[in-house]
């Protein structure tokens, strides 16, 4: 991942649609979905979000599979961890042993036994 990488997903997602869209596709799965079936749960025509989707899918942050008369899109979520990987690679002064560390952050957000 690069500055130009970056910037072209965070542009992809700078619209509420687009993030809607995203965090749909992510709760879907593998599964992915039709891209009908998403505009009718979000509420928003097909064709606005026909534009929506081809953004993201130039930033990659989704792949797109035809099914016959369909399109069935997923999200790329590795695109997504390697934005991440990205944003945090310089966390704590490079201390990868600091709780705020990404390694290490699994341990510190973990919800306590009592939750």
């Amino acid at each position: 991942m690069n500055r130009d990488n970056a910037t072209t997903i965070f542009d992809s997602l700078s619209s509420a649609v687009r993030l809607d869209a995203w965090r749909l596709l992510v709760k879907a799965g593998h599964e992915g979905k039709v891209a009908g079936e998403m505009a009718k749960e979000m509420g928003v025509a097909p064709n606005s979000l026909s534009f929506h989707l081809k953004a993201m899918l130039h930033a990659g942050l989704v792949s797109v599979e035809q099914q016959g008369r369909y399109q069935r899109y997923r999200a790329n979520i590795p695109v997504m961890m390697d934005l991440i990987a990205y944003m945090t690679e310089e966390c704590c002064n490079g201390d990868e042993t600091a709780d705020c560390h990404p390694n290490n952050l699994s341990k510190v957000c973990k919800p306590s036994e009592s939750e």
